[in-house]
C-alpha cells in the first residue's frame, strides 16, 4: 500500500513536469520539464531554455532555472525536505547542483544515456559529497517522457547525430512497433 500510494504522488509530480516539459517543446526547446516539491506541494516549476537560438547556452537546464526560480521567491526554504521531479535524469551539472544546495531526493522519467549524473559514485568523492544520503527513483512516466524526446529530435537540431537522440528513437520506434 505504501509503495502504491508513493509511486502514485511520484507520478502526480511527475505528470506536473510533463506540463513544463510539453511548454518548453512548443517553444522549441528541449522537452525538460522540472518541478521541486516541499510537503506534496509544488513551490517551483521550470522548463529548459536556451537550448538554440542567439542565446543558446548549456546553463539554462530545468533543474537550474527551476532551483533558481525557488531560491529567488523562497531564500529560506530547507532544500533537503525538497524533491525534484524532472522529465529526463539530471545531468551531471544539475545534479551536483541541486545536491550542494540540499536536495536528496531526485525523481526522473527518461534516462539520459549521454550525460545523466545520477550515477556519480558520491562514496568515491570528497567528503562533502561521501556523507550524502541520496534517494534516486528513475522511469516515472518514462513513456511520456520518451515520445517528447522522441517528438523533439525528429523537429529539431539540437544534439541531432548524438548518442541520445540515437538511442531515444531507437526506444520510440521500439514503442511503435
Amino acid at each position: 500500500m505504501y509503495n502504491e500510494a508513493k509511486e502514485q504522488i511520484h507520478e502526480q509530480f511527475m505528470a506536473e513536469a510533463l506540463k513544463q516539459a510539453r511548454l518548453a517543446l512548443a517553444e522549441g526547446e528541449f522537452p525538460v520539464g522540472c518541478v521541486l516539491v516541499l510537503d506534496k506541494v509544488i513551490i517551483a516549476h521550470g522548463h529548459r531554455q536556451n537550448s538554440e537560438g542567439a542565446g543558446s547556452n548549456e546553463i539554462d537546464h530545468a533543474e537550474v532555472v527551476t532551483l533558481r526560480r525557488m531560491l529567488a521567491d523562497q531564500p529560506g526554504v530547507d532544500c533537503t525536505r525538497i524533491t525534484a521531479y524532472s522529465t529526463m535524469e539530471p545531468c551531471l551539472m544539475c545534479y551536483s547542483t541541486m545536491l550542494l544546495s540540499g536536495i536528496r531526493r531526485f525523481v526522473w522519467g527518461y534516462e539520459d544515456i549521454m550525460g545523466g549524473g545520477t550515477s556519480m559514485p558520491l562514496a568515491r568523492l570528497t567528503p562533502r559529497y561521501r556523507e550524502m544520503e541520496v534517494e534516486l527513483v528513475s522511469s516515472v512516466l518514462r513513456r511520456q517522457s520518451l515520445l517528447l524526446f522522441g517528438e523533439f529530435f525528429r523537429q529539431y537540431t539540437y544534439w541531432q547525430d548524438s548518442l541520445l537522440a540515437d538511442y531515444t528513437l531507437q526506444q520510440v520506434d521500439e514503442l511503435e512497433e
